[in-house]
């Protein structure tokens, strides 16, 4: 794996356990770095899927501003409708689903928004198939250079 291209977002959260906690249920995310800032003192995550060098920082604010809202969010795939069916009704049952699951069709795929503990949307998807599209447009660049 190599450092190029996007790495990060940095949230601002309120309680770094209770983000971890959710990122972990939603977005099949793990602690892959966690500190005091010495600079800051604020307790900073690093949460990662462990499946490319990418990274949610999540970092402890005395106040979140600026909450991702539906339309600016953070989006993960799963492998079926089943898997977004199951977490929309617990989210549905802790009263944290914002909207879905939908069925948009390609390339929009089945998905659903889910609020962070904080205010930040996750979208929760399946089919989007967003790899396939990264491929066309390398291959379509590759094709003209």
């Amino acid at each position: 794996m190599s450092d190029l291209g996007f790495t990060h977002i940095a949230l601002a959260v309120s309680d770094v356990d209770a983000s971890i906690s959710f990122y972990a249920k939603y977005a099949q995310m793990t602690v892959v770095h966690h500190r005091i800032d010495q600079a800051t003192q604020s307790d900073v995550a690093w949460i990662s899927d462990l499946t490319r060098p990418f990274v949610i920082v999540l970092i402890k604010a005395a106040k979140v501003e600026g909450a991702l809202l539906p339309q600016s969010h953070l989006g993960v795939a799963y492998q079926n409708r089943g898997e977004i069916d199951r977490l929309c009704n617990e989210a549905r049952a802790e009263g944290i689903l914002l909207d879905g699951p939908n069925d948009w069709g390609f390339p929009v795929g089945y998905w659903a928004f889910i609020q962070d503990p904080d205010g930040h949307t996750l979208e929760i998807s399946y089919g989007q198939e967003i790899s396939f599209t990264v491929e066309q447009a390398r291959d379509a660049i590759n094709r003209v250079s």
